[in-house]
């Protein structure tokens, strides 16, 4: 196998992406103006909605655009792609433009999520790369939410390094996770690429290192006397771990003068174990000692335990959060929805499915998020045909995607666009916020929604509607095609 120092990810895409730009070449097709769409069908776990993430990686990616003479040698060595497509691609780079909804925005099935306007050859190339990182990131941005939103305020961090999917599943879905909601990582890469907050402090491995669990835990107290948070459950949780913590707490912090201190319970019964261990610590005085809790969580476990009455402080999730165990798979698609004509005019295109959910809506889209003024929530989206404008002083009707019977008309409302332009003739034009930033835009924005889309079970169906241009395009284009 051929080493390879650093990987260009301009090489991270399907092969037919470069059979069908051989061939676009080869019939004087690679100047044309494409439009593509990424969008969604279904959201993860029957949840109401989805969170966006991944925009930064793609951000980086379209800016490093490139194939080495390295990649050249590859791709001539398979004897299939014509000279003057691989000259064509020694200078390849991104000159089109793309627009976005921003990260940790909440998003709906079928709408527009990322938008490609580009040359035909470059629209097709960043493909995979395009639904790789936006499918996986917003994939654990959205379970990350869920998990966060049922701890009710507690904090939550992101355990999963380990049982992530890859090293890059571990990195990116360590940020992702924070974006969702997450306080922090024990992934200590992500620190330091993205300032996502790692933590952590001991494994049973520490416990067992020593002659006794006390002394595991005094020297821990020791060594680390203002982040002292003790596993209790190496042995016996209530009968030596907590009270071997409440003594070396006292041994050990209390002479220092501090009362900041935890333990954690990675097994058993957590709802009862966390209950006893908190009458213990108070009856000992360690009121402001807090308990952390983990072991194979996710968004309904979590919700149980608090109902049970689990008196936990911070929940450490693992793999049902990094991996999305429950359902590991996003569905983002990329698929054409226009082209330019040679006078530059928009042609709208659509794919035709016998299965309803897969029938595109065609041509070159501007969402809208409609917001009521009265309380400030989000109350529908609506997709328009790029050149339409929203008028705010006229009453706007939508359908309900899931019963088209069902209407509702908004009169007092503000429609702002869901996405941002990105890239600007190959030039990016967005100012990236930070990531911290992009996690309180998300909390912010998911405030913005009614409880009922952001129930677990049975969500209310948030609308998501055409309009009636649009519609009328579609349905003549279908027609067409029968």
């Amino acid at each position: 196998m051929k080493t390879v120092e650093k990987l260009n990810m301009t090489m991270l895409c399907d092969f037919y992406e470069l059979t069908m730009g051989n061939g676009y070449f080869e019939t004087g097709y690679q100047n044309r103006i494409t439009y593509f769409d990424v969008f969604f069908r279904d959201v993860p776990d029957k949840g109401g909605f989805a969170i966006c993430a991944g925009l930064d990686q793609l951000i980086d990616y379209i800016q490093n655009l490139h194939f080495s003479e390295e990649d050249i040698a590859y791709l001539r060595g398979r004897n299939m792609f014509s000279e003057g497509f691989l000259d064509y691609l020694r200078n390849f780079k991104f000159t089109g433009d793309i627009w976005a909804a921003p990260e940790g925005t909440p998003i709906f099935p079928r709408e527009p999520i990322v938008t490609v306007r580009a040359p035909a050859i470059q629209a097709q190339i960043i493909e995979t790369f395009t639904l790789l990182t936006v499918n996986h990131q917003s994939l654990i941005a959205t379970k990350a939410n869920r998990i966060c939103r049922a701890a009710k305020g507690r904090t939550v961090l992101e355990f999963g390094s380990r049982r992530a999917q890859g090293a890059d599943g571990a990195i990116t879905g360590a940020r992702a996770a924070y974006i969702g909601g997450c306080s922090g990582t024990a992934c200590t890469i992500s620190d330091q690429l993205y300032g996502v907050p790692a933590g952590g402090t001991m494994a049973h491995a520490w416990v067992q290192m020593f002659d006794s669990q006390l002394e595991a835990f005094k020297t821990y107290c020791r060594i680390y006397p203002d982040n002292a948070t003790l596993l209790v459950d190496t042995y016996n949780t209530l009968k030596s771990g907590v009270p071997d913590a409440i003594r070396a707490f006292n041994e050990v912090l209390k002479p220092l003068g501090i009362t900041k201190c935890g333990i954690r319970l990675d097994s058993g019964d957590i709802a009862y174990l966390t209950r006893e261990a908190r009458k213990m610590l108070d009856e000992a005085g360690w009121t402001e000692c807090k308990i952390s809790a983990s072991n194979a969580l996710d968004e309904y476990i979590i919700q149980d335990l608090l109902q049970q009455g689990a008196c936990v402080d911070m929940f450490g999730v693992g793999e049902r959060m990094i991996t999305a165990r429950s359902e590991p798979v996003f569905g983002g698609v990329y698929k054409l929805a226009a082209v330019e004509d040679e006078a530059g005019h928009v042609v709208p295109k659509i794919k035709v499915s016998e299965n309803v959910g897969k029938i595109t809506n065609p041509h070159f889209k501007k969402t809208y998020r409609i917001f009521d003024n009265a309380t400030g929530k989000a109350e529908a989206d609506y997709i328009a045909v790029y050149d339409e404008v929203v008028d705010e002083s006229q009453p706007l009707e939508l359908f309900d995607p899931e019963a088209t019977w069902k209407r509702k008309t908004y009169t007092n409302f503000t429609a702002k666009p869901l996405q941002v332009q990105v890239f600007k003739g190959g030039e990016l034009v967005y100012q990236q916020p930070t990531l911290q930033e992009i996690q309180t835009y998300c909390r912010e924005q998911v405030d913005a929604l009614w409880d009922e889309v952001k129930r677990f079970e049975n969500p209310h169906n948030y609308y998501v509607d055409l309009s009636q241009k649009l519609w009328d395009i579609k349905q003549n284009l279908l027609r067409e095609k029968k």
